[in-house]
């Protein structure tokens, strides 16, 4: 079987919480929550974060999405 690939959108700015997705929850990023929980899923094959942000590409790639 063929698996999935996972695309995240993640903007830098936000409407109401500027900078959302790199403010820490529990000792993490939040979009950390998101990818992993991506990786660890047996159906997809591959995890993608879409961004225009160089602070949350770094941390995509720190947590293992491309």
């Amino acid at each position: 079987m063929e698996k999935a690939i996972a695309i995240i959108p993640a903007r830098g700015g936000s409407k109401r919480i500027r900078h959302k997705n790199t403010k820490e929850l529990w000792g993490k990023p939040l979009i950390a929550y998101t990818i992993e929980a991506s990786l660890g899923c047996s159906y997809i094959g591959r995890t993608i974060v879409s961004t225009e942000d160089p602070q949350i590409k770094e941390i995509a790639l720190k947590y293992g999405a491309e």
